[in-house]
């Protein structure tokens, strides 16, 4: 048996998910006393340092491929790499992020190479036999289920913040610059034409702490404290779907069943009612501090710390009461 683990970069960068990937990926192949390779494919901007980085979660060996066109991520002729590169071994277990670009490959690979695929593990997957076993949320959050791979080929994406960062000292870094042939015409389906980074900015993906508001807030005039409040704690910002849809907020900060799904250590949410919806993007929160005027709020019934009171009056004491610790 093999374990890959596919190291995704964002324009030649590693991030969190990887990390987190090539962590839980290592401790699979020890407990499974399995040989380990970590994929990068696509130009890095600074290899040394970014692949000795990721050797601190265990990396151990990694096939590179320092093409620059597949810096930016496009799924057929990533596919087509990844592919290329796992060859025909016919006992594999393949972990990738849980995140768009992550999980949109591995199901191709998985319908590629007919594998079972769970997407979304929580945990660090367990072995029953050849069986692998795997957590992840269901019914939008709400509950648990443990889903068996009994296939030979497994692959598996794993959700951000669910493993953490766990380094794996003590694995000496082998680089092996591997080569691959992608058909023209797999570059031609989509091409990318420009990238533009938001600089300064937490991801909310990846963010630990997150701060999101709703209606509540009654305008976007409103939202300084938000972002001061996020600034203090290092975090990234979010909204729920009524405040993107009126457009106060960029669609990129929804968050909810038909937003973004995350789950950070910390989610603060301000303003925000808690309807299922909403609900279905932030239960895999570690911990959720609501705030909010009204007593009667679904989200009451789905936090661990509420805080019954009036947003304008609640969050500017929260901003003093951090500025006054930090000075």
């Amino acid at each position: 048996m093999k374990v890959i683990a596919y190291a995704e970069h964002w324009d030649g960068e590693f991030k969190k998910p990887s990390y987190e990937t090539v962590g839980l990926a290592r401790e699979v192949a020890q407990a499974a006393g399995a040989e380990m390779e970590t994929l990068v494919v696509g130009a890095l901007k600074d290899k040394d340092a970014a692949l000795a980085e990721l050797n601190k979660y265990g990396a151990g060996k990694v096939r590179y491929v320092a093409d620059e066109r597949l810096q930016h991520f496009v799924l057929l002729p990533q596919a087509e790499a990844v592919a290329q590169l796992i060859g025909e071994v016919d006992d594999f277990i393949f972990v990738a992020p849980h995140t768009i670009n992550g999980r949109s490959l591995a199901s191709r690979l998985a319908a590629r190479y007919e594998g079972g695929m769970v997407p979304g593990a929580l945990n660090v997957p367990t072995f029953e036999g050849s069986d692998l076993l795997v957590r992840k949320g269901v019914f939008s959050g709400k509950g648990f289920a443990v889903i068996r791979i009994r296939s030979s080929r497994k692959f598996v994406t794993v959700s951000p913040n669910a493993y953490g960062l766990r380094e794996h000292p003590g694995h000496d870094m082998a680089v092996e610059e591997a080569s691959v042939s992608i058909p023209e015409a797999l570059f031609e389906k989509v091409k990318v034409v420009d990238v533009r980074k938001t600089a300064g900015k937490v991801s909310l993906t990846e963010a630990s702490i997150v701060v999101s508001g709703g209606r509540g807030l009654k305008g976007p005039e409103n939202w300084g404290m938000i972002e001061e409040l996020a600034d203090l704690l290092g975090a990234a910002t979010a909204c729920s779907k009524p405040v993107a849809d009126m457009g106060w907020r960029p669609h990129h900060e929804h968050v909810g069943q038909t937003g973004l799904a995350i789950s950070p250590d910390l989610y603060i949410a301000v303003g925000i009612s808690g309807a299922i919806q909403h609900l279905a993007g932030v239960n895999g929160s570690k911990y959720i501090v609501v705030i909010n005027k009204d007593p009667e709020a679904p989200f009451f019934q789905n936090c661990d710390y509420g805080i019954v009171g009036d947003a304008f009056e609640v969050v500017p004491r929260m901003i003093e009461t951090l500025k006054n610790r930090k000075g």
